[in-house]
């Protein structure tokens, strides 16, 4: 059968991709035609464009790529229908997959399945809207998706969350040592800071340089910031180059810095979970434009109370986070302080970090996915 998979940035890019591996699977003449990034073209998929260019961020960067991304769906939705695929896998990415699916359902009559819920319980909740009139299936990867979206009187299925597979299929393979991988990138003995300042430009320009400050003011640690995939190495250098202090930018080695980090600033994401799982400290850092005016409109806007993943997981504050105005460097600095060493900050959060590993579980999301997607499009060929 024959699959169309749109995902607009890093996290959706991973997850899709081991959707497709488990698609190969359960589907052996299974066939990808996608919006998507480099780990996707590598299972198969032949890429209508790379989400790099697609991951615009914020009013104004939208505005202004205003014609870009029109110009992107009318790309996609022809390319969807010279496809002619037997489903549509969307993941994530609200504010274009929604009006693929909409046109997808007004013209192609075939199911449009979603995979990695938007997170329209936060903000937007108004989207459930489209979400009931043009998804036909919807697999979340959060177990507290599913009585938000029972509240609207739409059935969903939890298949389990992905990051627990995929950091775990991750440490049955890695065997290299600490002391390797720091001979490998020059770094001492030292311990390590991680720094995941986020997977687009606007996220890093806005969190990389408090994080960079405050690593400053720490002192203590080597700081290694994950480079964000589909972005050259040259756009970090002004950051390196503001401060005063050493620093190495690493691509494509996320988990292995995770693996070796004692403790990490992460901007809000995916990244927070992957760094939990990996069982590394950590302070959730967000800058928002407009400071204290943005923490206003997050208080009336918002609604659900926090914004890590962990967090809403574990339904109370396992990692502290720094929103709007608050992620000055003074600030990551103290969360960091609090979690160096064998402190009472830092094992109160690995307790919760347990806790938050044990609710979601040990399903294989993938793969639960794959196969009841697979089930619907065998029955409609009957």
């Amino acid at each position: 059968m024959k699959y169309y998979i749109i995902a607009g940035e890093a996290s959706g890019d991973l997850h899709a991709s081991c959707l497709m591996r488990r698609l190969k699977e359960c589907d052996a003449g299974a066939e990808f035609r996608a919006i998507g990034g480099d780990l996707m073209e590598r299972e198969g998929a032949a890429l209508l464009c790379h989400y790099r260019d697609m991951a615009y961020m914020g009013f104004l960067p939208v505005i202004t790529h205003l014609g870009t991304i029109l110009g992107n769906m009318d790309r996609c939705k022809r390319d969807i229908d010279a496809f002619s695929p037997d489903a549509v896998i969307l993941v994530d990415y609200p504010g274009f997959n929604l009006k693929i699916a909409r046109h997808v359902k007004r013209h192609c009559r075939i199911p449009v399945f979603y995979y990695i819920s938007p997170k329209i319980w936060a903000w937007k909740t108004y989207r459930v809207k489209s979400i009931k009139k043009y998804v036909d299936g919807m697999f979340s990867i959060l177990p507290f998706e599913k009585e938000f979206y029972d509240s609207y009187g739409y059935g969903i299925n939890y298949v389990g969350n992905p990051t627990l597979n995929e950091v775990k299929a991750f440490e049955n393979t890695y065997t290299e040592t600490a002391g390797e991988f720091r001979r490998r990138h020059g770094l001492g003995n030292g311990k390590i800071l991680a720094l995941l300042a986020g997977s687009r430009k606007q996220e890093i320009h806005k969190n990389l340089p408090q994080m960079l400050q405050a690593a400053e003011m720490l002192g203590t640690h080597q700081v290694v910031i994950a480079g964000a995939p589909g972005i050259d190495r040259d756009f970090y250098e002004p950051y390196l180059e503001a401060g005063r202090m050493k620093c190495k930018v690493i691509f494509g080695e996320t988990y292995p810095i995770l693996a070796q980090a004692d403790m990490a600033a992460v901007t809000s994401g995916t990244a927070t979970l992957e760094t939990a799982v990996f069982r590394v400290p950590q302070v959730v850092c967000y800058k928002m434009e407009a400071g204290r005016m943005a923490a206003i409109m997050k208080r009336l806007v918002i609604k659900v109370k926090y914004i890590s993943l962990v967090n809403l997981i574990a339904g109370r504050e396992v990692v502290k986070e720094l929103v709007a105005h608050m992620p000055t460097a003074r600030n990551i600095y103290a969360c960091l302080k609090e979690l160096d060493g064998d402190t009472p900050a830092r094992r109160e959060m690995l307790a919760g970090y347990d806790a938050v590993a044990e609710r979601l579980g040990n399903g294989d999301a993938a793969g639960n996915a794959a196969r009841a997607m697979t089930d619907v499009l065998a029955k409609r060929m009957l």
